[in-house]
């Protein structure tokens, strides 16, 4: 479907099988399983919900062939299979919150947006979230979501420990103060080693934050001035459908201290500041989104930019991400820009 028609309807449009006995012969579901964007239909109805670790482990033992879903925001087809799957839905409580070591353990089906409020509830937060809180952290982990700001590591890096399932259905546990480089390589696993059964993140204090949007910035402005632009917040965020040369937008969520205020510039290298809240496909309603204007709130209502109580983004689109060396961004952004003919027609944003 192309772009132009996808938001015409899209703006009319817009105004779990139960575990039985612990076997590899669940009853089959006469759904059809799909991931988040509706384009891949999983290969098979046999789908396990375990509520324990436990019983995860039995299911694991018990199957010889198994993969692990998490909230199915992958496109393609990594977590797909023709035998039986396991969704982590069910194992997503809080587990342990410490106060002195400044960490919190949750299942790993637990979703960020559910985490996020309890933690700023108890005065902490964490370092860096996805443009969508619906995602679960095991799963953003274990593929390196990334979030945004020039200072913040990707989800990965905060965490901690993690507790998986291996193949012969035994809990493997690794930290990074303990194992070192295992730890590491086991992190960002792509669900290669195992179930995600627990996750330990690094706790900061909790912060307040606002966000702005300037609208058309000249995409001549990356070539001198890329870094300042990146790094004129917490977190900065470019969105553009090549349709000009102009970025369309560049989102910029500020980190603010108690009793500071910010009056953002009207202009911003060339872009102009927005004057009302705004979805990153402009066309679309911004009801979906957090609150730009510089309304101030805790980070988790800001470095998303979807709320936790909405569909995200359109919900009904694919995404790619390509990962660039920093010093290459601008050239590889202008590679892009050399193919905007081609792209333009699909691309949404």
């Amino acid at each position: 479907m192309k772009k132009r028609t996808f938001l015409k309807l899209s703006s009319t449009l817009m105004t779990g099988a139960a575990l039985m006995n612990i076997s590899c012969s669940p009853e089959k579901s006469t759904n059809s399983l799909r991931n988040w964007a509706g384009n891949l239909s999983y290969g098979t109805a046999s789908v396990f919900e375990p509520a324990t670790v436990e019983e995860a482990q039995q299911i694991v033992r018990k199957c010889s062939r198994v993969r692990t879903l998490g909230t199915r925001h992958c496109f393609n087809r990594i977590a797909d299979s023709q035998d039986n799957l396991l969704s982590t839905k069910n194992l997503n409580s809080l587990i342990s919150l410490d106060p002195q070591a400044k960490t919190v353990t949750v299942g790993g089906g637990m979703r960020y947006g559910e985490l996020c409020q309890h933690l700023h509830q108890n005065g902490f937060a964490i370092h860096n979230l996805a443009s969508l809180p619906h995602i679960s952290v095991a799963g953003a982990c274990a593929t390196a979501t990334h979030g945004s700001g020039v200072k913040n590591g990707n989800l990965a890096t905060g965490v901690s420990a993690i507790e998986l399932i291996s193949a012969n259905g035994e809990l493997v546990s690794l930290s990074r103060e303990k194992d070192g480089d295992n730890f590491y390589g086991a992190v960002v696993g792509l669900g290669c080693l195992g179930v995600v059964t627990k996750v330990t993140l690094d706790l900061i204090p909790t912060f307040s934050m606002q966000q702005e949007v300037y609208l058309n910035l000249p995409m001549s402005q990356l070539e001198s001035h890329f870094d300042e632009i990146m790094s004129a917040g917490y977190s900065v965020s470019l969105f553009t459908d090549w349709q000009t040369t102009n970025v369309n937008q560049v989102w910029i969520k500020r980190k603010i201290v108690d009793g500071e205020s910010y009056e953002p510039p009207k202009e911003f290298f060339g872009a102009t500041l927005a004057t009302k809240n705004v979805h990153p496909i402009i066309e679309i309603s911004a009801e979906n989104c957090t609150d730009q204007m510089s309304v101030t709130a805790p980070w988790f209502d800001r470095l998303p930019h979807f709320k936790m109580g909405f569909t995200p983004s359109s919900g009904d689109e694919l995404q790619a991400e390509y990962f660039v060396p920093r010093q290459k961004a601008v050239a590889a952004m202008q590679a892009v820009q050399a193919m905007r003919d081609e792209i333009k027609p699909l691309l949404m944003i």
